[in-house]
């Protein structure tokens, strides 16, 4: 339990040392897993001295992204580390002996080659002390690294499998914190969300958490992938566990440059990877989903005008959309559709699978970005609703500082809706200005 002087925890991983942050307290960088270079994640050994948890996790290795330099303020001090499998707890600051709150796990996005548990924009002060929920953020192996592999001589979904090892960590120690392990919801946006979804049909997940939240999932890329994973890993070519990491991630670009001529699946050619552990076969995903529906509530939706965000990335479309004239049919020719193709429609098909397979889900559509003026849902309009905070959000392509003080208002509200879904599997909240929701 928390020792209010000395700020200790003494979990089954051994004693972890943390820090105070006002109203939170604060448990960063922890190891949950270990892996050599291409293998599969083993269990960290308890700690023999205590673990001083006072450092945020690396970042993964990964290039860098220069459209996301353009939409939010760089990110700064960040390590990069290899040995990236680590996840940080955030607390309420009064957590009382025996109490135990509901756990919300974090996976963060960035198409599966970018970001980090514990970068700004992730922060979850005032989720944790307005709610009262114990957040876990975890940090993985991303890219080449992470996502591709041929089963063969390298395993695929490492990924995926360092996931896998976090939730049973915190399966076993989180109650240490304040938290309860037999109520954890896996959350997350972008590739975050598609790894919550896939989560629930991974081998070795089964009573590891309880609910989903599933943000934005790209999952219309999901299906579909083999020839051009294949072409992938033809592309990069034998790789070695001693390759310098720079060499690595030239391998990677090659990667995406092979994926190229594959369509929209293209556009992420790092992920999930099916019939390789820990996933089903693709032709078994519908029949994987269903048998866990009755054991996972599920919230899951998407917004608006979720390609918008890639508009002011390509000069051509940027400079149409400037046109008041020409930017109406912009959204509804281009934007609408193929924001309903990549991440829409599959909401409407996991929630009615969902449903039939005696699972309770809730869909939402979010219809209003975070600025005064309303607009579009564009992608990660979500996020500065949850989590960030002003320092991180406010004076960036999403928000204007002026619009802050909206942000504000209506994210309590939204945080609210995930944290009372958290403890219940329930979205009681009424229909406004942001947010719809088909309950079923």
């Amino acid at each position: 339990m928390l020792d209010a002087d000395s700020l200790t925890w003494d979990p089954p991983a051994g004693r972890i040392t943390g820090v105070v942050d006002g109203d939170v307290v604060r448990a960063l960088g922890i190891p949950y897993a270990r892996a050599v270079r291409f293998q599969r994640p083993e269990p960290m050994p308890p700690f023999d001295e205590p673990y001083p948890a006072t450092t945020p996790a690396p970042v993964a290795p990964q290039v860098q992204a220069t459209f996301v330099d353009q939409l939010l303020r760089p990110a700064e001090g960040l390590v990069v580390d290899e040995h990236c499998q680590r996840l940080s707890i955030t607390a309420p600051a009064d957590v009382q002996p025996g109490e135990r709150l509901p756990v919300m796990v974090w996976i963060h996005g960035g198409s599966y080659v970018i970001g980090g548990g514990d970068v700004p924009i992730y922060d979850a002060r005032e989720l944790v002390s307005e709610q009262r929920v114990v957040f876990v953020s975890v940090t993985f192996r991303l890219g080449i690294l992470g996502f591709l592999g041929d089963g063969e001589r390298m395993p695929a979904n490492l990924g995926l499998l360092d996931l896998v090892e976090s939730l049973r960590w915190v399966r076993t120690n989180i109650a240490a914190f304040g938290g309860d392990p037999d109520l954890v919801t896996v959350f997350g946006q972008s590739a975050g969300g598609d790894a919550a979804a896939h989560l629930m049909i991974s081998e070795g997940t089964a009573g590891l958490f309880r609910r989903a939240i599933i943000q934005s999932a790209p999952l219309g890329l999901s299906r579909g992938r083999a020839r051009m994973n294949a072409a992938m890993v033809r592309a990069v070519g034998n790789l070695h566990p001693d390759t310098p990491l720079d060499d690595l991630l030239e391998r990677q670009a090659i990667g995406t440059r092979a994926a190229a001529p594959y369509g929209l699946p293209g556009g992420m050619p790092y992920g999930t990877q099916y019939g390789h552990a820990p996933l089903p076969a693709e032709r078994s995903l519908d029949e994987a989903w269903s048998a866990v529906a009755p054991d996972v509530d599920v919230l899951i939706g998407s917004g608006s005008d979720e390609a918008g965000m890639y508009v002011p990335l390509v000069p051509v479309l940027r400079t149409v959309a400037r046109s008041r004239l020409v930017r109406p049919f912009l959204r509804w020719l281009l934007v609408r559709p193929l924001s309903d193709v990549i991440y829409g429609r599959d909401v409407r098909r996991f929630t009615a699978r969902h449903r039939a397979a005696g699972g309770r889900a809730t869909s939402y559509r979010l219809i209003r970005g975070v600025t005064t003026k309303p607009t579009g849902a564009v992608h990660m309009s979500d996020l500065p609703l949850l989590l960030g905070g002003r320092a991180a959000w406010a004076g960036s392509r999403f928000v204007p500082e002026r619009d802050w003080p909206e942000v504000e208002r209506r994210g309590r509200a939204f945080r609210a809706i995930w944290a009372e879904f958290a403890r219940t599997g329930r979205v009681t909240a009424a229909d406004d200005e942001t947010l719809t929701f088909d309950r079923g």
